[in-house]
């Protein structure tokens, strides 16, 4: 397909933007031919051509690597969307081969459900389209409007987009359990609120918070935690509390890993908040039938309880992760 350049009279071919999307994900000439099924001196041509339109190197040597410019990071988002509608587009009856479904899909979540589900989801995946592969990005510091740039295809967790037509699938509703490493005084005797005050906590927050709503909770009962310090996932507060005599919180979704590190887990003594789980993507990507197929392998991995939906209000994060 063809289009005219305005003002230029230049043919553009759109297969460009294909090419550019895959080319800034891998980072590389070579992965990039071998991904389209063309030749390296091919793809080095296609590459040429894009640098060339957008008046942009594209991707510049950085030792053995090559990286992205920032401009070609700022277009990445709007490139994979194009890209993405245009497949759309072109999909017949909603069926797809996949057997020969090739494609990359990015996936938003945090490490717990990679750690947890990950082996899982991948092998379904690799037995039902072996040309499809998973990318787990973790979640960030800072909020980005990832499924509307076309960052990530799929955002899985405790959904907080502020992107009004984001459509949120409901799984389940997780509350907050204390995870401490085996033979931890806390374990002995029953665990009042006091108590569990008075013991020194890690949070698990990808902002770096060293307060959340369990202080909230603890504060209306006169009480107050002292929180030591606090990591950027779950996984990495577990290995943290094997060795240490530290109280870190965790979902009910995590608990498969607590046995498996030699931790334990008790019921905190406060009325918290549950946590909504779910599934959100953008509305660009209901007629796909690949993307469809991926929502269903997910859906059938967790424990499901209701459908898409508009995005509901915000709630709290009783660990102070977000």
């Amino acid at each position: 397909m063809r289009v005219t350049q305005s003002g230029t009279g230049s043919g553009l071919d759109l297969n460009l933007l294909a090419a550019l999307d895959v080319l800034l994900e891998e980072s590389s000439v070579s992965r990039a031919a071998a991904r389209l099924h063309l030749s390296e001196p091919a793809m080095s041509r296609t590459l040429g051509r894009i640098r060339k339109a957008l008046g942009d190197p594209v991707l510049v040597r950085a030792g053995r690597t090559m990286v992205p410019t920032p401009h070609a990071l700022a277009v990445q988002g709007e490139v994979r969307a194009v890209v993405e509608r245009a497949r759309a587009l072109f999909l017949t009856g909603g069926q797809v081969d996949l057997s020969t479904l090739a494609r990359t899909f990015t996936v938003l979540t945090n490490d717990a459900f990679t750690a947890v589900h990950g082996a899982t989801l991948l092998t379904r995946v690799r037995s039902e389209a072996p040309g499809v592969r998973l990318r787990f990005l973790g979640e960030s510091h800072v909020d980005v409007p990832a499924l509307r740039e076309g960052v990530a295809d799929l955002e899985l967790g405790v959904i907080d987009t502020r992107s009004p037509e984001v459509r949120v699938e409901h799984f389940s509703d997780e509350r907050m359990l204390a995870v401490v490493r085996r033979g931890h005084p806390l374990l002995r005797g029953r665990v009042t609120a006091r108590r569990f005050a008075a013991a020194e906590h890690l949070i698990a927050s990808r902002r770096g918070r060293l307060q959340g709503p369990v202080d909230a909770a603890l504060a209306e009962q006169g009480l107050s935690r002292r929180v030591v310090g606090s990591v950027g996932t779950f996984p990495a507060s577990l290995f943290v509390l094997r060795e240490s005599d530290l109280v870190g919180l965790l979902t009910t979704q995590v608990v498969p890993l607590v046995a498996a590190l030699g931790l334990e887990t008790f019921e905190i003594p406060l009325d918290l908040p549950e946590l909504t789980f779910g599934m959100a993507w953008h509305p660009r990507h209901d007629a796909d039938p690949a993307h469809a197929w991926l929502r269903t392998c997910i859906r059938e991995l967790l424990p499901t309880g209701g459908r898409a939906e508009a995005v509901s209000p915000v709630r709290d994060d009783p660990a102070g992760r977000r």
